[in-house]
């Protein structure tokens, strides 16, 4: 990643620590509806068809925005650079860095202690890689009886996944008064095209181990995460992207030699960054209107670059949902009844 790429993610960061005032002064037509930002468009327009994200939910991170009338999305930094017409990105760094001058939002993050050396700033790549370090092996963990309790029992050669006890939790203005600063939490790396770590995905769980935690943002990520996402085998010419780490794990669950990507939200699925060896793409799906407009960008990109785009259709919600009511035989049954006759005889055979 270039120089100026990071920095760029480094502010995207620092904005959305303050998604609120960054909406405020550069969208001041919009306004606050429950967990969004809401406006006409980029520059400013008043109306409904631009939203913010102003918390984590699992569908997006703080900072994400999605215009539902043009399908342009992106974080704050794309946002700024909109609004403000820039023609380089050198600009908007420029004017994003102007905009934090002001007095930042209190960010103390205890994860900062977990990993001895410099501190790292909260939400930075560099503190995502130290929360990552500072976890344990998955399997025997109260994360590996969560995924266990979702139907996904292959667990053993997930490197990239791992387990912290009692991690860090901000909670935000939708989550009830006294909400604990610290849960158990399943996490998981996030690595660009050459597997480096850029970020940071944690999934809060119940102490009891069999859900999620009760918090308003049960799910957050940290790092440099659009573009890259949390990747279970090594792509080759074929690869299989979807949004949530559980909706890949149970592909995986049936195919278990299948390369996988969870980009961890619609958007960042949209936009996630293609291996140059890639000749087809699979896009397993979420059925909702976030999947459909992810999926419609990816179809552009894809046919753009000659890479073959196929669906990969659940029939509840999302895959996960499919092995938790079908199970493995039948949920395989369905997946590869939808492989290319190439990859039905090449994934069956290993």
């Amino acid at each position: 990643m270039s120089r100026i790429s990071t920095r760029a993610a480094d502010l995207s960061e620092r904005l959305a620590q303050n998604a609120q005032a960054v909406c405020r002064h550069y969208l001041p037509a919009g306004r606050r509806e429950g967990r969004y930002w809401m406006i006409g468009d980029v520059v400013g327009t008043p109306g409904r068809s631009l939203y913010v994200r102003l918390s984590e939910t699992e569908r997006g991170a703080i900072g994400n925005w999605v215009d539902a009338a043009t399908g342009e999305h992106g974080d704050l930094i794309d946002l700024i650079r909109l609004n403000q017409r820039h023609g380089r990105l050198a600009e908007t760094i420029k004017e994003a860095e102007r905009f934090l001058s002001l007095p930042p939002t209190d960010d103390d993050d205890e994860q900062r202690k977990l990993v001895p050396g410099p501190p790292a700033r909260p939400g930075s790549p560099t503190a995502a890689q130290k929360l990552f370090a500072a976890s344990k092996p998955l399997i025997g963990t109260l994360a590996a009886r969560y995924l266990q309790n979702r139907g996904i029992t292959q667990l053993a050669d997930l490197p990239a996944l791992r387990f912290h006890p009692r991690c860090f939790y901000r909670p935000n203005d939708d989550d009830v008064p006294g909400t604990p600063g610290a849960f158990p939490a399943l996490i998981a790396e996030v690595t660009d095209l050459d597997g480096t770590q850029t970020g940071t995905h944690r999934t809060w769980l119940d102490p009891a181990g069999s859900a999620k935690a009760n918090v308003a943002s049960p799910r957050r990520a940290m790092g440099n995460i659009l573009g890259n996402a949390i990747r279970f085998g090594q792509c080759e010419d074929m690869m299989v992207a979807g949004e949530g780490i559980e909706t890949m794990l149970s592909l995986r669950q049936v195919l278990p030699t299948l390369p996988l990507a969870a980009a961890t939200s619609s958007s960042h699925l949209a936009a996630i960054l293609f291996p140059l060896t890639l000749r087809r793409l699979y896009v397993a799906r979420d059925r909702d209107a976030a999947g459909d407009a992810a999926f419609a960008i990816l179809a552009e990109r894809a046919q753009a670059v000659g890479i073959e785009l196929l669906p990969l259709m659940p029939e509840l919600g999302d895959f996960n949902d499919d092995l938790r009511r079908d199970g493995s035989s039948l949920l395989g049954e369905r997946l590869i009844a939808q492989l290319h006759d190439a990859d039905r005889v090449r994934f069956l055979r290993r």
